[in-house]
């Protein structure tokens, strides 16, 4: 079911991070939910016209089961959480990109959600040899199966973006994929502001399956097909 502009409610989870902030910029900017909830551990510093607009829900992500109401009464809920196995450890990783994910997902069905979007990676595949890529495909799995009315699942390449921290290697290889980016725009990475605008293109027009899988170049293409604010 596709949002009404202005109308409706949604969450978001892992707003902290880059394709969370961009996704956040997105729904205030287009003002297409009334309600909108941001899901974290802590509470975020947006600014004061943002911080008036959003509601915030601390939560303790090790007992979620007890912070059931911040998923109550939402249409849509955006899930963009997620950490690396150099910040959190294995066992931190597999915890937070799916434990946490599944968990969240089964409180929001519970309470509500009909369409539930996920971003996961390009390759991922609950088989793969890789731990990143298969875990992530152990979460698409299991958040289909909790059985929303509609879930969309983004797998976007390496995403390009300007991160606040320093991360030297990173940022040496987001140079180098800029440049490819220039010869080959849709093959190997994706801005995270284009991925927001996927995620609000997929919001106004769900596709006709229950589950739809968003692959890179999909992803690209309904970015464009959203125009950016202020053009």
């Amino acid at each position: 079911m596709a949002a009404a502009a202005g109308g409706g409610s949604c969450f978001v989870l892992g707003a902290s991070g880059q394709t969370g902030r961009a996704l956040l910029r997105e729904l205030l900017a287009r003002r297409l939910f009334a309600r909108v909830t941001l899901v974290g551990r802590r509470r975020l510093s947006l600014g004061e016209e943002a911080e008036a607009a959003v509601e915030q829900a601390v939560v303790d992500f090790e007992r979620l089961s007890e912070h059931a109401a911040a998923f109550q009464g939402h249409d849509v809920g955006f899930c963009c959480l997620g950490t690396t196995r150099a910040e959190a450890g294995e066992a931190g990783f597999v915890r937070v990109d799916r434990d946490y994910v599944v968990q969240a997902a089964e409180l929001a069905r519970a309470g509500g959600c009909r369409h539930f979007v996920l971003q996961s990676s390009r390759g991922a595949n609950r088989h793969s040899g890789f731990l990143y890529l298969r875990v992530k495909g152990e979460v698409e799995d299991l958040v289909q199966a909790v059985g929303f009315d509609h879930c969309t699942i983004f797998r976007p390449a390496v995403l390009l973006c300007k991160r606040e921290e320093s991360r030297p290697a990173e940022w040496v290889a987001q140079k180098f994929l800029g440049v490819v980016a220039r010869v080959f725009p849709t093959a190997y990475s994706v801005p995270v502001e284009t991925v927001a605008r996927a995620m609000v293109a997929i919001v106004l027009q769900p596709g006709e399956g229950k589950v739809e899988v968003l692959e890179n170049k999909t992803i690209h293409e309904l970015g464009k097909a959203v125009p950016q604010q202020g053009t």
